[in-house]
């Protein structure tokens, strides 16, 4: 379903980081060590699959696609020349982490884990979806709105060479090679307690990056249009309700009036998802899983992490002349501002990209 690729497709909470600073709970601690070292004693060579004839074929065919694609991503991409995505893991299940967000019943702001290397995130990581559950069963109880999403890729920011994982091989290619993309930016690039900074910056990478890749003729991305205009679409709504929610919840401090207007404004994205499902997108129903347990604040989180400046670094990079390491550079500059100067900066490059667009439209 399209909808589980917002919670898969991303890099997302950084193992060794967490695990490094989980001081606060021995239990949190060991469970991640565990799982961390699972994943990292499962890594086999891809070059040695890919050799193999004696291995499936259709890993290996896919693998022989994820090394021309990571030598792609180095030599036009200037992203990281380490053994990251060199490796493959098999960890026998359909995800490698579960993120629980949480948020406060009236307000949009992430319950945020702080971790000495990674900083402050948006989500907490489990390699057991159980103990996922159970600490967002513990948050629900304390009166916060909470979502646990599988998660099929992280990185580590180049702590460990990450692997390729059997989680990730029941996408498309184009799915596939993005993720790399994603994967590799964020050990590229990383700013501590931002995360919209960092998941839009390489969502950026990923979407630029895999255009670039096609265009290449490695790639044939036709048939992706039409569901990447879904998702943009679909994303849209979501953001939509997200800055209504957070106007309204500024607005009120009465919990009565609070309830009715969450609960208002949750009918009315779904009213207008079944008026673009039927009226625009023929009946397309990829999207009618969101919709299927109660919605929260937690659940609209992800969206706005990944999503948010993707126009802003789209405007950074043509600024710098679709030159990557000028663009990184940028980038850089941007992550060592203070937090408000960052946003105001990427305000201003989001503001420029929405006049530019406006203005090629007739």
């Amino acid at each position: 379903m399209p909808v589980s690729g917002r919670w898969c497709r991303a890099a997302l909470a950084t193992a060794l980081a967490l695990a490094l600073g989980a001081c606060s709970s021995a239990g949190y601690y060991l469970h991640l060590a565990r799982g961390q070292y699972q994943l990292l004693s499962s890594r086999e060579p891809i070059a040695a699959i890919v050799s193999d004839p004696g291995r499936d074929p259709q890993l290996r065919t896919r693998l022989t696609r994820v090394q021309h694609a990571r030598r792609y991503a180095v030599d036009a991409l200037d992203l990281p020349d380490n053994d990251s995505y060199t490796v493959y893991a098999d960890v026998h299940r359909d995800y490698v982490v579960w993120n629980v967000f949480a948020t406060p019943a009236y307000s949009l702001d992430a319950v945020e884990n702080c971790f000495p290397i990674a900083g402050c995130l948006s989500y907490r990581g489990f390699y057991d979806e159980r103990a996922a559950r159970d600490h967002a069963a513990q948050l629900a109880a304390r009166g916060y709105d909470t979502e646990v999403g599988g998660v099929a890729a992280y990185s580590t920011l180049g702590w460990f060479d990450d692997p390729v994982i059997n989680t990730m091989m029941r996408w498309s290619d184009a799915h596939l090679i993005g993720t790399l993309f994603h994967e590799l930016a964020h050990q590229r690039l990383f700013v501590k307690n931002d995360t919209a900074f960092n998941e839009s910056f390489a969502s950026f990478v990923e979407q630029q990056g895999l255009q670039q890749y096609a265009a290449s003729g490695a790639i044939d991305l036709q048939g992706q249009a039409e569901q990447a205009a879904r998702e943009s679409a679909f994303v849209a709504l979501i953001l939509q309700t997200r800055q209504q929610l957070a106007a309204s919840y500024r607005s009120s401090r009465d919990p009565v009036a609070l309830a009715a207007i969450k609960q208002q404004a949750f009918e009315q994205l779904q009213a207008r998802y079944r008026q673009l499902r039927d009226a625009q997108w023929n009946g397309y129903a990829g999207y009618d899983r969101f919709f299927e347990r109660p919605l929260n604040n937690a659940r609209l989180l992800p969206f706005g992490l990944y999503d948010q400046w993707v126009p802003a670094f789209a405007t950074l990079f043509a600024e710098h002349g679709r030159d990557w390491a000028a663009f990184y550079a940028a980038a850089a500059e941007l992550g060592k501002l203070a937090p408000a100067a960052r946003q105001a900066q990427l305000q201003a490059l989001a503001a420029r990209a929405s006049a530019k667009t406006a203005a090629v439209v007739p």
